[in-house]
């Protein structure tokens, strides 16, 4: 089964809430946390790498698309509402 992991900032504290590209993730049901580590179990989460020739052919209007997720934690920092953006995602191999 795939597993994907988030390392969490050292600022962020609970209570938080998670996003997966934009969607809300419920905990217990789509994660686990771990420490200060998010695990998604049973998805495999992926950052979309841009290579050079990837590149060149987006700047010439042909576009090609990859899964490219994105992690975003929302949390509060003595009183103001914060956003951890993109966090670094690891796949998990069992």
């Amino acid at each position: 089964m795939p597993r994907s992991i988030a390392h969490l900032p050292p600022r962020v504290q609970p209570p938080f809430e998670v996003y997966v590209s934009g969607v809300p993730q419920v905990e217990g049901k789509d994660y686990e946390i771990d420490g200060r580590t998010l695990v998604f179990a049973g998805r495999e989460l992926r950052k979309d790498e841009v290579s050079g020739w990837r590149w060149l052919l987006g700047s010439m209007g042909i576009g090609t698309y990859r899964q490219d997720d994105s992690v975003d934690v929302r949390y509060t920092l003595d009183g103001r509402p914060m956003v951890a953006h993109g966090l670094d995602v690891e796949v998990l191999a069992d």
